[in-house]
């Protein structure tokens, strides 16, 4: 099959016939209608020609009687990543570069996820009750709630579509499909979705014995469904790829004011006070990279979480890291969570 954009620009004039053997022969699945200067007139897709037979156009009419005459289109200096999102948010895989009307190039959605592709799997938890943000949940999984104009399920989606990665895996449980009716199997947006469905909750950690046991050696990233971020996907990545460990969770700084003076003493003796002192800890953020070799260790429908399964491994000595994020990241576990999550999601540009 070819790749060259030239080869699928036809004259308005060609059959119906000559069109459905550019389509066949070329690798972009869409044919542009221009005319002698090149302007474009109109898109052709395999759709196009289908219904049109379904309409009872023969395959002798002229292609201008099926065209497209309002596609989508883009300028030469529209940005790659503009190119992306907007190819994702109108469900094509194509999308003809313009200067002046005049056809200057086709981009892909495959070409646009090139650059920095990466074959792990991503592994999306999706499978739980989401009670704390009853009523909202009552008839739909909370990562199928709306943020903005999208599912929370899908902006994470997005996010690591964004950072080049293709292969999803997707955990569900309470009402999964929802969650299938949406997403389908990813075609609509260039990717690989497949799922694994608990009977009962297995635990954050429990769903990774439900992944299949002959996946590429690539370590796994897992993430929380309902978890709205900007964390560097491939930054975590290359950190636990660098550093050869075995498993590694994105932790956050959380501060924590006592609300009194602490004392500190010895006996019965005063040594030092200290007024309402600020607590530093990290915390879990509900991302983490794994081995292979920690994901089959879990059988299957063994019941377990995240946090109990890397302390078993950090008993065995191996090595369990954690990677501070300081990019913007929102666990949306509460009402007042998705109230602000609402009111974020537009200027963090992750809605787009």
């Amino acid at each position: 099959m070819s790749h060259n954009w030239k080869n699928i620009l036809v004259s308005p004039d060609i059959h119906v016939q000559e069109v459905l053997q550019v389509l066949n022969k070329e690798a972009m699945q869409l044919v542009l209608v221009v005319d002698e200067n090149d302007k474009l007139l109109g898109t052709v897709t395999d759709g196009d020609v289908r219904r049109a037979l379904i309409n009872n156009i023969a395959l002798s009419a002229p292609v201008r009687d099926i065209m497209f005459t309002t596609p989508t289109t883009a300028t030469a200096s529209t940005t790659k990543k503009s190119l992306l999102a907007l190819m994702q948010n109108k469900g094509i895989n194509s999308i003809p570069i313009l200067s002046a009307d005049k056809v200057v190039g086709v981009e892909t959605l495959h070409h646009a996820m090139m650059k920095n592709r990466h074959e792990n799997p991503v592994f999306i938890m999706a499978g739980g009750f989401g009670t704390r943000l009853r009523p909202l949940t009552d008839n739909c999984p909370k990562p199928m709630l709306h943020i903005g104009d999208k599912p929370i399920l899908e902006t994470v989606i997005l996010s690591f579509i964004n950072s080049g990665f293709i292969n999803f895996y997707i955990s569900t449980h309470f009402m999964p499909e929802q969650i299938q009716a949406h997403f389908g199997d990813g075609s609509k947006w260039g990717i690989n979705i497949h799922y694994v469905h608990e009977d009962s909750p297995l635990g954050t950690g429990g769903a990774l014995g439900l992944l299949p046991k002959n996946m590429p050696n690539l370590p796994i990233i897992m993430m929380n469904g309902d978890v709205l971020t900007k964390v560097n996907f491939e930054r975590l990545l290359e950190f636990h790829n660098d550093n050869a460990a075995h498993a590694t969770m994105c932790v956050r700084e959380y501060d924590y004011q006592v609300p009194y003076g602490v004392i500190n003493g010895e006996g019965n003796k005063i040594i030092s006070m200290v007024e309402k002192p600020t607590q530093r800890f990290f915390v879990n953020a509900g991302i983490y990279v794994v081995s292979q070799a920690l994901a089959r260790s879990v059988p299957v429908n063994h019941i377990i979480d995240m946090p109990t399964l890397l302390e078993l491994h950090i008993a065995k000595q191996k090595d369990v890291l954690m990677f501070p994020i300081h990019e913007y990241w929102l666990d949306i576990g509460r009402m007042d969570d998705f109230n602000r999550a609402q009111a974020d999601i537009h200027s963090l540009g992750m809605n787009e």
